[in-house]
């Protein structure tokens, strides 16, 4: 019977299991969407949940709290500064779990850890995504279109500074022919 068992082990020693936990969950306010095993996915949810409701609270005593938790100070300063408000109405349920199946490698079952987002908020990423996919392409066409001139520049140049094959025509006729020398076999010019 698992009696008073609250979690799971993760079969790591304790310090190893702090060090995937805080990982993961720094990586979830980092990049607002990580994919990992369902077992580690439902252990940082509990943690990252947690960490959320701190920043929710925004003293001093919880900005510290959470700083000694999550890896990075620029990743705490974004759930303070940007996450947090996000839930400010919210009474939990900060992340949803998104299985995904079963990985190629060793089957094991694999999820989406993911921070729950209002519709407005997709709307506004969607709209961003859109205008910088919008903004690279104009770019690219502009880049086309510069290297396209550079290479009739560099064409242009190339042609001025080459000899011309042949002569002209008038300048042909303007010549005295010499007798054409024969030549024999052996190479040597006989005349």
């Amino acid at each position: 019977m698992r009696h008073r068992k609250d979690h799971r082990k993760l079969s790591r020693t304790a310090s190893h299991r702090r060090a995937v936990l805080r990982n993961l969950a720094t990586a979830l306010f980092q990049y607002e969407r990580i994919e990992t095993t369902v077992a580690k996915a439902k252990e940082a949810r509990r943690l990252a949940e947690r960490l959320i409701t701190f920043a929710k609270r925004g003293d001093l005593a919880a900005r510290r709290h959470v700083a000694r938790f999550v890896m990075k100070p620029d990743v705490t300063y974004k759930l303070f500064a940007t996450i947090a408000p996000w839930y400010s109405e919210r009474q939990g349920g900060y992340t949803r779990i998104v299985r995904l199946g079963p990985r190629l490698g060793d089957a094991g079952e694999t999820a989406y850890l993911e921070l729950v987002k209002s519709a407005e908020q997709k709307a506004k990423e969607r709209a961003d995504r859109i205008a910088a996919a919008e903004a690279k392409e104009k770019a690219l066409k502009g880049e086309k279109q510069a290297k396209k001139a550079k290479a009739a520049e560099a064409e242009a140049a190339i042609e001025e500074e080459k000899p011309k094959r042949g002569r002209r025509r008038d300048e042909r006729e303007s010549e005295v022919k010499a007798p054409a020398k024969k030549r024999t076999r052996t190479g040597v010019k006989t005349g």
